[in-house]
């Protein structure tokens, strides 16, 4: 079983992730952040390194889900190839920080990509706020994300929704992150354990 958890930065993938792979027993897989060699370059200079981060992102999904599958395991995933591409990549061009031959480019790898996997058997999508986002980033206070305009998380917020709205792969149950303070509260994560559970019972 795959489950993934998509968001925008700073929504509470990781923890969340982390959360219920000790609830459930399920493998987690964590976004590549730290081993990034282009993340820090990105954020000092997005016009330059953005079809490099993508390219990079993409590979490492792929490679993530097709060693998912043929593990056998139940596997949460933190963060979904359809992201990069229906969000980020898109977002980063419409912003003049990609040109439309890497944008094309690197679209039409994805397609060949998405041909080849299957989809998560469930998505849960962390529905976040600016407000909640901005005060998550500062509360990890990761360096290389001082640099993240308020302008910028509002454009993928916008193209989150677009994205979550016209998904039809499979099931996406969505978690409105602002009511849930599932890090501290046990009763909230109680909550959207029993959302996932009802969502996961259809599974079977």
């Amino acid at each position: 079983m795959h489950i993934a958890i998509a968001g925008n930065i700073g929504s509470g993938k990781t923890t969340l992730a982390g959360l219920l792979s000790k609830h459930y027993g399920w493998e987690a897989h964590y976004e590549d952040v730290d081993d990034n060699p282009y993340l820090n370059d990105f954020y000092e200079d997005m016009q330059r390194w953005s079809f490099n981060l993508q390219i990079y992102f993409l590979n490492s999904r792929f490679s993530q889900i097709v060693e998912i599958r043929k593990s056998g395991k139940a596997v949460i995933q933190d963060r979904t190839i359809y992201e990069d591409a229906y969000i980020f990549a898109p977002n980063l061009h419409s912003m003049g920080l990609m040109s439309t031959r890497d944008f094309e480019n690197y679209f039409t790898l994805f397609n060949l990509m998405s041909s080849l996997i299957q989809p998560p058997d469930l998505i849960l999508y962390l529905r976040a706020s600016v407000p909640t986002l901005v005060n998550q980033i500062q509360k990890r206070g990761r360096k290389y994300e001082n640099n993240i305009r308020l302008d910028y998380l509002k454009r993928l917020n916008e193209r989150y929704e677009a994205w979550a709205e016209s998904y039809n792969l499979g099931k996406m149950l969505v978690i409105p992150a602002d009511d849930y303070d599932f890090p501290s509260n046990p009763e909230h994560l109680r909550a959207i354990i029993d959302k996932i559970n009802a969502e996961l019972h259809g599974l079977f």
